[in-house]
């Protein structure tokens, strides 16, 4: 018999997900399918959301080869009923206080910070870049994590070896480097490129590096169609980049420097936005999202 979420200790509630704690060593991380757009988390949900990141993420902890947060089967720990699909069973970690985002493709904020100094986050970069330009390498480009309705702020390597020191620093970027150049790898053999994603780490009981939270999923990362793509103009994309799109056009009436909240989403945007999201997990993972909704009655 499957418990009740209500049976879990809820522990914590960031704009997609809730975290609820099992045990002392294990806890259930939930994906809603609620959908967030220049820090404000909208009043619209996209149907199916939670249920894609975590399809998506399931499918790439399993493919990248790096230790990761999954519990595995446990015999028992049940996924309540209500949660099933989007819902994973996973290990305690002490996470640390860096977004480590690698980019591979020079577009959105590190873009416009490449504009005014010809670097982001102090890695200095060729000159006459445009927009959605490939980067010679990938580059690690960390942000500290900023609550609800607060901006992530990028800052240099530098930061993070005085916070961390300088041997967990150094893991924490190739890490992540060599993580984005496999799944990058993985899109691109599906048509797909991965231009940029953010990864969040954490500690074990070990004090070993594993992989944790959402992982490659269209929230945190960027796709865009390998066909037809061109530097020098923005690429169409499988994220909520749509949803921005129409926030900032004008059919929305929303200005987002007046501080006013977005308004709600009408049914071809949600119904667009769903279709992308279901569209990269399918593209990449080679599966059908009905499937796994099967998989998971």
């Amino acid at each position: 018999m499957r418990p009740e979420l209500s049976q879990y200790k809820h522990l914590s509630a960031g704009k997609v997900r809730e975290i609820y704690e099992i045990d002392e060593k294990h806890i259930l991380m939930v994906a809603s399918d609620r959908i967030s757009a220049y820090d404000f988390i909208l009043d619209t949900e996209i149907p199916d959301k939670g249920r894609v990141l975590t399809a998506m993420s399931q499918f790439f902890f399993d493919t990248i080869n790096f230790p990761n947060h999954l519990a595995g089967d446990i015999d028992d720990i049940r996924i309540p009923e209500e949660v099933l699909g989007r819902a994973m069973v996973c290990k305690k970690l002490n996470m640390l206080p860096f977004e480590c985002v690698v980019r591979g493709y020079l577009t959105g904020s590190g873009l416009e910070e490449y504009k005014q100094s010809g670097s982001v986050c102090g890695v200095s970069l060729p000159e006459n870049l445009v927009e959605s330009s490939r980067l010679p390498e990938p580059i690690f480009t960390p942000a500290t994590k900023a609550d609800i309705g607060d901006h992530d702020i990028n800052v240099s390597f530098d930061v993070v070896e005085e916070r961390l020191g300088e041997a967990r620093a150094n893991q924490l970027r190739d890490a992540s480097i060599a993580i984005y150049a496999q799944a990058a790898e993985v899109a691109l053999g599906r048509g797909v490129i991965l231009a940029d994603t953010k990864f969040e780490f954490g500690i074990d009981e070990n004090g070993d590096l594993v992989l944790g939270d959402e992982v490659l999923t269209p929230d945190s990362s960027r796709y865009w169609p390998a066909e037809g793509y061109e530097p020098g103009t923005v690429q169409p994309s499988f994220d909520k980049q749509f949803v921005r799109n129409w926030l900032t056009g004008p059919k929305s009436g929303w200005d987002k420097n007046n501080g006013s909240a977005p308004p709600a989403l009408p049914g071809s945007v949600i119904e667009a936005t769903r279709d992308r999201y279901v569209e990269a997990y399918e593209l990449i993972s080679g599966k059908k999202f009905s499937e796994w909704i099967g998989s998971c009655v």
